[in-house]
């Protein structure tokens, strides 16, 4: 798919990192194109299960990292408005409905973005990524149909492709993949032991498929209205 411009694209995902695995290529070429991009996180990861490998971070310093982690990966996509909207790693499955909600319905109020990238509920694994595609998928679906902004949405389910077929769009980002690199590698306290494996199994010989360094892939979330 060729990407069309758009009038401000807005991201909410959970965790710092959350958006280099899933869009880091796409909002690298949305900004190449001069597109406005808003990355809202919810959370600053805090109780992310990795401190590095080999460990360089404690349950103390952890948030703080993660916080000039999440900044470098900004710099890497050519994000220059990012809000850490501070609520908490691992609770935000328990947040008021109505609360998040709001919260996601005053950045739309205020941006008015035209596309939105989040999870997909049902499919996207992690509890609080599904509270966070619900808040999203929810906040849209309550603004009249001709003033709604389009939401792209990735799902990691293994059941996925089984439930929904091939997901609808696909970008490819094979020009800006080093930016993706970047990006990723800025998360090192989360990454570190996957890009460590990754090498090492090049290193033995093994022919890896790029594939998701070329590519990134989502759904359209539509509304039966």
């Amino acid at each position: 798919m060729t990407l069309q411009e758009e009038r401000h694209v807005l991201v909410v995902y959970p965790h710092p990192d959350d958006e280099a695995f899933s869009v880091a290529g796409t909002l690298r070429l949305y900004h190449n194109m001069g597109v406005p991009v808003t990355y809202a996180c919810l959370t600053l990861g805090e109780m992310g299960r990795n401190l590095g490998n080999p460990p360089f971070a404690t349950r103390e310093s952890l948030p703080e990292i993660r916080r000039k982690e999440l900044i470098a990966a900004c710099e890497a996509m050519g994000i220059e408005d990012l809000r850490m909207m501070g609520l908490r790693d691992k609770t935000v499955e328990f947040e008021d409905d109505e609360k998040m909600i709001k919260l996601v319905t005053d950045l739309i109020v205020e941006l008015n973005p035209s596309l939105i990238f989040t999870f997909l509920p049902g499919f996207a694994v992690h509890p609080d990524h599904e509270a966070t595609g619900r808040a999203v998928v929810e906040a849209v679906r309550r603004i009249d149909k001709q003033y709604r902004p389009r939401i792209l949405a990735c799902a990691f389910a293994n059941d996925t492709v089984e439930k929904n077929g091939e997901p609808d769009v696909t970008i490819d980002i094979s020009s800006v993949k080093e930016d993706k690199l970047k990006a990723l590698k800025a998360h090192i306290s989360q990454t570190g032991w996957m890009l460590q494996e990754t090498e090492k199994r090049i290193d033995e010989g093994e022919v890896l498929s790029d594939s998701w360094l070329n590519t990134e892939k989502f759904y359209n979330v539509t509304f039966n209205d």
